[in-house]
């Protein structure tokens, strides 16, 4: 009788090209742990975790380009009503023993002064008060925003930006967002995603700053 041995590799050597997705299951919290450790903080790769089911991805121009271009319209909006921030990136956050996830990027907006020259999270620091996810190869896993408590989160998708915001424990989607009342987001941010694909990020920024300057 022949016994086949399962093939034990670690994650790292797992080379994975630019848009791929790996989805693993049944991985519990001191394995996501060790994985973590194992990949290091010096990766391309993204993660998600929640309801013990590990996401693994690496991102591609058509991913990255959006994410830079939206992150710098939050910084143009926040600087012109005058409103400090604290930018907290790709940074991985956590809840004990339940879920982890890596926003393409992140704001503290209302904490943003408990959290400067902070150099790592602590797990009594507040989760950022909006989060960024541009989807393209990979969707975004909601269920574990909303175990890690993020009050906002724009997830731009096929053109489209959709605003998340946690009320009562659970996600509703809307048009507008509470941390820029009064602005029109979901078109304005769609167009100059466009707009970026067309004249580059540069100038779709300073389209847009000069917009937001004439309202």
């Amino acid at each position: 009788m022949i016994v086949i041995a399962p093939v034990v590799k670690p994650v790292s050597q797992i080379e994975l090209a630019p848009g791929s997705v790996v989805t693993i299951p049944n991985i519990n919290w001191l394995e996501f742990e060790s994985i973590l450790e194992e990949l290091g903080e010096k990766r391309s790769a993204r993660i998600a975790y929640s309801k013990e089911t590990l996401e693994i991805m690496v991102p591609l121009p058509e991913h990255e380009i959006p994410r830079d271009l939206i992150s710098d319209i939050v910084k143009i909006l926040l600087k012109s009503a005058g409103r400090r921030y604290q930018p907290f990136g790709s940074t991985t956050f956590k809840r004990e023993g339940a879920a982890g996830i890596e926003p393409d990027a992140c704001f503290y907006i209302l904490n943003y002064q408990r959290m400067i020259g902070c150099r790592r999270l602590q797990p009594d620091d507040p989760p950022p008060d909006l989060a960024i996810e541009t989807d393209v190869t990979s969707k975004t896993a909601i269920d574990a925003y909303k175990i890690i408590g993020v009050s906002e989160v724009w997830v731009y998708d096929s053109g489209r930006l959709r605003i998340y915001l946690l009320q009562d424990g659970e996600y509703v989607e809307s048009e507008i967002s509470p941390n820029f009342p009064g602005i029109a987001i979901v078109p304005l941010i769609s167009a100059t995603v466009e707009r970026a694909w067309q004249v580059g990020n540069l100038q779709a920024l300073e389209e847009f700053e000069s917009a937001i300057g004439n309202c």
